[in-house]
């Protein structure tokens, strides 16, 4: 038999309206696929987060996308709670107060658990950020925020495939190789940008310095989910940054 090919890069987001729905995604998608965001549509749910402890007991790499941002106690604690409770990638938002606490919370569970700073999120234009009153552009604020998670410990960062070469230059520039980009927005060849600003190619992001891919709609969206799951793995296959 012909060994499935996978590719552990690859995070698919299970951005679907239930938990029904997601687990029969899971289950279509099979072997093809090992790692899988979670994020707050179905987390919010009844039963949310025993799900995705369903899926990392399935031997799945789980990437809770909760996006905390709130007081440092209340970071702290959340941050603990779900790295108690079990998840290999849980993402904050980059400010320095909630990256820290995030941090303290993670370290007091004594586990494995990688923390992810959202630096600027990927459905923001310049445009944007100057409505919300920020007095940077995207790339600029990015690697403001890059510096800044550095600092703060983070294991890595969320960012768009645009600034994944200057976030790579900052980390390795920083003593930090090991650190992850984990860039939302890849779209394959042809597929609709829907609300994604910044985006590119798998490979174009894997060639800018990505260490994973989140892919969401172009999979779970597609007439034929595993068809497409297993084309971006084809599409990157022996495909190394460089």
């Amino acid at each position: 038999m012909t060994p499935v090919l996978t590719d552990p890069r690859l995070i698919v987001g299970l951005d679907l309206p239930s938990i029904e729905a997601a687990r029969a995604m899971v289950e279509r998608l099979g072997p093809t696929i090992s790692a899988y965001k979670v994020g707050l549509t179905l987390l919010a749910r009844p039963g949310g987060v025993a799900f995705a402890h369903e899926l990392r007991a399935a031997r799945k790499m789980v990437f809770q996308d909760w996006k905390l941002h709130d007081i440092g106690a209340q970071v702290e604690g959340a941050a603990r709670a779900v790295a108690e409770g079990g998840c290999d990638l849980l993402t904050v938002h980059a400010e320095p107060q909630v990256m820290r606490a995030a941090a303290r919370g993670r370290d007091a569970a004594g586990t494995g658990v990688k923390l992810l700073a959202v630096t600027v999120m990927t459905s923001l234009s310049d445009a944007d950020l100057g409505e919300i009153g920020y007095g940077f552009g995207a790339g600029d604020l990015v690697e403001r925020r890059v510096r800044q998670a550095l600092d703060c410990g983070m294991d890595g960062v969320v960012s768009s495939p645009l600034e994944a070469a200057r976030v790579r230059e900052l980390a390795a520039a920083a003593g930090r190789p090991e650190f992850l980009i984990v860039t939302p927005g890849v779209r394959p060849e042809g597929a609709e940008l829907g609300d994604q600003q910044r985006v590119a190619t798998p490979r174009a992001a894997l060639q800018a310095g990505a260490t994973h891919l989140v892919v969401a709609r172009p999979v779970v969206s597609a007439d034929n989910p595993l068809l497409a799951a297993s084309a971006i793995v084809e599409s990157i296959d022996g495909f190394a940054r460089s």
